[in-house]
C-alpha cells in the first residue's frame, strides 16, 4: 500500500502510531498524585508493546520537558522489530549539517524504521533558554533554509549554501540512510509561514485534534498550496484517546483522568499558553478556553487535555466502534496517519491495540496469533485443568 490518498482525496487505508511519554506520565493529569516514573524500563514497556500490537511507530516528543528524543529512539530502537520512530530536527538549534548525519546515522542503525518531525518551536521563553530569539517569521525563513539544505544531504548532494541565516560551504553525507533520500519528513503548523513551509517542503502535514469540519478546511487549504506549486503532501492528525467497552465507561474515565485538576493549576497552564506564538496552540485553547464545562467540543471529541497540556489537547472518547467511526470521520476528510496517546500509555496502548486496531483498515496488516488450544491456553487456565472455551473453541 503507498502513502497516497486516492482519486477522491480519501486514503484507502491508514497508518496508526502511538507516543512515548518521555515528559511524564500517570493516571491523572494537573498532578503527582498517580504519577509514575518514567525511565527507559517503562519506555522500553510501551514501544515494545506497540510493536507487539502493530502500531506503524511511535512519536517521540521534543522540548525541555522531555528527554531527548534522539537518545531514546537510538535506546529503544534495537529493543524492537518492525517499530518506528518518529523523532524530531529542530531548525535553529541544530545544524542541517549535524542534523542529516544524526539522521542517515539512526536511520541505518534502525534499518530504515526512521521518520522525521520537523519541529520549528512556539514558546518564545523555551526558544530563549534554548538561544534562539527568532520571531515567528523568522523562525519558519529558518526552517525553509533548513530542510533545503538538510534534503539535499541526505540525498547524497554535495552543498553549497549562502543566505540570509545559513551559510554551509562543501555540505557533504558520507555515510548514507538506510531510505533513499532519507526518511519522510513530517511537520505542522497553522500559520501561513507554517502551511507555505509545508506546502514547499514536507511530506506529511500534521495538524492537532481540532472538530472534522475545521481538519477538513485546514487540509484543503494545504492541499491547495502544495498544488500550487506542483507538489502533492499527505495528512496526519495528532490526538488522544479513552477508550472502554461502552461509551458510557469512556466518557466516567474522561471524568476521573481530570478528577484531580483544580482551577488554579488550569489557569496556571493556560497563562503559560498565551504566551506563545503558535498559532496551532491559539487555535488549541480557544476550543476549550479553559472552561471544564465546556470539553465535548464535537461528538467524542474531548478538550479535557488541553486544559493543563500543551500541543495535541483533544481526546476521541467512546466504545471501540465509536472510537473507530470518528476515525473514519477523519479518514473521509483526507487524514492518513492517526498519532494515538492516552493516559496511562502503557495500559491505553493495550487497550486502543487490542479493542480499536482490529476494526480499522491499516496500511499494513497486523499479524496475530492464532489463538488455537495446541499453541497454548489464551486467558487464564480454568481451575489449573481446562482451558477457556474461547480458545478451545478456536
Amino acid at each position: 500500500m503507498t502513502d497516497t490518498d486516492t482519486e477522491a482525496g480519501v486514503p484507502d487505508a491508514l497508518k496508526v502510531l502511538w507516543f512515548l511519554p518521555t515528559h511524564g506520565d500517570g493516571r491523572y493529569l494537573g498532578t503527582s498524585q498517580g504519577a509514575r516514573q518514567v525511565d527507559l524500563a517503562y519506555l522500553k514497556q510501551v514501544a515494545q508493546a506497540a510493536d507487539q500490537l502493530g502500531y506503524y511507530g511511535v512519536l517521540l516528543p521534543t522540548g525541555r520537558s522531555c528527554e531527548d528524543s534522539w537518545v531514546v529512539a537510538s535506546a529503544l530502537a534495537p529493543l524492537t522489530e518492525r517499530l518506528r520512530y518518529l523523532v524530531a530536527v529542530r531548525p535553529g538549534l541544530q545544524s542541517p549539517s549535524v542534523a542529516a548525519r544524526m539522521t542517515a546515522t539512526l536511520d541505518r542503525i534502525s534499518k530504515g524504521r526512521l521518520l522525521i518531525n520537523v519541529v520549528t518551536g512556539g514558546d518564545p521563553v523555551e526558544n530563549a533558554g534554548d538561544g534562539v530569539f527568532l520571531d515567528h517569521d523568522e523562525r519558519y525563513e529558518v526552517t525553509r533554509e533548513f530542510l533545503d539544505v538538510y534534503r539535499r544531504l541526505l540525498a547524497r548532494e554535495t552543498v553549497n549554501h549562502h543566505d540570509k541565516h545559513l551559510r554551509i560551504e562543501d555540505g557533504r553525507l558520507i555515510f548514507a540512510p538506510h531510505q533513499a533520500g532519507g526518511p519522510p519528513l513530517y511537520f505542522g503548523g497553522s500559520s501561513t509561514a507554517a502551511i507555505d513551509v509545508a506546502a514547499q517542503r514536507i511530506d506529511k502535514y500534521l495538524t492537532w485534534g481540532e472538530p472534522p469540519a475545521q481538519v477538513a478546511e485546514k487540509i484543503a487549504t494545504v492541499r491547495a498550496a502544495a498544488a500550487r506549486v506542483n507538489r502533492k503532501v499527505t495528512f496526519g492528525i495528532r490526538l488522544h484517546v479513552i477508550v472502554r467497552e461502552t461509551d458510557e465507561q469512556a466518557w466516567q474515565a474522561a471524568d476521573q483522568l481530570i478528577s484531580h485538576l483544580d482551577d488554579e493549576t488550569i489557569a496556571a497552564a493556560q497563562k503559560v499558553f498565551s504566551r506563545m506564538d503558535s498559532v496551532g496552540q491559539s487555535r488549541m485553547s480557544e476550543l476549550h478556553r479553559g472552561d471544564r464545562s465546556q470539553l465535548e467540543i464535537s461528538p467524542n471529541l474531548w478538550a479535557g487535555v488541553g486544559l493543563v497540556r500543551g500541543g495535541a489537547g483533544t481526546a476521541l472518547v467512546g466504545s471501540p466502534e465509536t472510537v473507530a467511526e470518528r476515525i473514519r470521520e477523519y479518514q473521509r476528510a483526507g487524514i492518513d496517519t492517526f498519532i494515538m496517546s492516552g493516559y496511562p500509555h502503557l495500559e491505553e496502548a493495550w487497550r486502543f491495540g487490542e479493542l480499536v486496531l482490529p476494526l480499522l483498515d491499516l496500511d499494513e496488516d497486523i499479524a496475530r496469533p492464532t489463538i488455537a488450544t495446541n499453541t497454548g491456553p489464551f486467558g487464564e487456565v480454568i481451575a489449573n485443568e481446562n482451558v477457556p472455551d474461547s480458545a478451545a473453541a478456536g
